[in-house]
């Protein structure tokens, strides 16, 4: 027991490098922060898109979502912070992370959104007619919102899977919890830095897993 204190819950490795490694939670935060904002915001104006059939729109929309729901995470990244560069465009290590994991969030958020305006029954639109409103009152008045609510419980299992992935963006040396833990780790030459990240991961995801656990229970699909 001691020897295992010693390796990864050494006291005076934790006391040295664990206010940087806290500070990394921060990083961390923002980062998924800004992913949820863009791949959800993203999400819905696909969605919307869909629904309108805007013409020309519906193709571009079916490769978005097919190659982001593809590609590995840490593939996007990696193209945005190193590939796009050589197109003029230069992206900070935030921004290639957020925008990467975004960008894949968004390809799922629009098919979980478009399921669920799907899922509507369809007398809710006939109901609408009856009252006169037009396509444009009727979505956004009557369909979008409870679209919204039946998507919410898929939507956070989703966005969590995914901004996990925040810790990929030390491959582009993002300064978040993995990476700090990680440089801690090869300076001190002792694995209790990682004990922190992990604990500290914990904290951060295990509340939205049992929210997420809670509006699955709580969801109801309209009749």
């Amino acid at each position: 027991m001691e020897r295992f204190a010693e390796y990864y819950l050494n006291a005076e490795v934790l006391a040295t490098y664990g206010p940087g490694i806290v500070a990394g939670l921060w990083v961390t935060l923002a980062t998924a922060a800004a992913t949820v904002v863009i791949g959800v915001g993203l999400g819905l104006l696909m969605a919307i898109a869909l629904a309108a059939r805007v013409p020309g729109v519906r193709l571009l929309i079916g490769a978005w979502i097919e190659i982001f729901r593809t590609l590995p995470q840490l593939a996007v990244i990696v193209f945005l912070y190193f590939g796009l560069p050589y197109a003029g465009l230069t992206l900070s290590p935030f921004w290639a992370t957020a925008g990467a994991l975004g960008a894949v969030l968004s390809a799922f958020a629009a098919e979980i959104f478009r399921s669920a305006i799907q899922a509507l029954p369809h007398g809710q639109w006939d109901a609408a007619a009856a009252l006169g409103f037009r396509f444009p009152a009727t979505f956004f008045l009557v369909i979008l919102p409870q679209a919204i609510r039946l998507a919410i419980p898929l939507l956070t299992n989703r966005a969590i899977a995914i901004i996990k992935g925040t810790a990929l963006g030390t491959a582009v040396s993002l300064p978040e919890i993995l990476g700090r833990a990680q440089s801690a780790m090869a300076i001190a030459a002792n694995p209790s830095p990682l004990t922190l990240a992990a604990a500290l991961y914990l904290v951060l995801f295990l509340p939205l897993v049992v929210a997420s656990r809670w509006l699955e229970g709580t969801r109801v699909v309209p009749r």
